[in-house]
């Protein structure tokens, strides 16, 4: 059975373009480069530096700031426009497809999971008239499943960049 690969055309300063697939580009965005493409994903709209990447991510130099920009340059996911560096292209590769982004913020996907489960819960909590055999179960089923998604998304949140 063939499996599907999700293929991405990048481009780079040359006009050249070339194409990687997403374990390519995962293969290649992980540790600190990883963590230079989430900080610029907080912050899209403006442009960021290499001083300012070397402060909030606690680089030794500006040099290994713009090691990992230039990097992201070459996977086609930022750009360079004098001497500032801007998202270019959006990608879920690794954890971040763990996460989803709203209006600027980004949250595990469990978020969303979670609440629901807790808001049925809670429903049916209120709803809770006779102890038998099935009341017993759904309480026991929902309290499992919201334990379980609740573990879930902190373990997620503990794994960002």
């Amino acid at each position: 059975m063939e499996t599907s690969k999700v293929w991405f055309i990048i481009r780079n300063n040359d006009s050249e373009a070339f194409i990687m697939d997403e374990e390519q580009i995962a293969s290649e965005l992980k540790g600190n480069t990883l963590r230079v493409y989430w900080y610029l994903l907080h912050d899209p709209k403006n442009s960021v530096g290499p001083r300012q990447i070397q402060r909030k991510l606690g680089f030794s130099s500006p040099a290994l700031a713009v090691y990992h920009l230039d990097k992201l340059v070459e996977l086609g996911l930022a750009k360079k426009v004098t001497g500032e560096y801007h998202i270019s292209k959006m990608i879920n590769v690794g954890v971040l497809k763990e996460f989803v982004r709203l209006r600027g913020f980004f949250i595990p996907r469990y978020v969303l999971y979670a609440t629901l489960f807790v808001t049925l819960f809670l429903f049916y909590l209120s709803q809770f008239r006779e102890v038998n055999f099935y009341s017993v179960f759904a309480l026991i089923f929902g309290f499992l499943g919201t334990l379980i998604l609740w573990y879930e998304t902190i373990r997620v949140w503990r794994s960002t960049p």
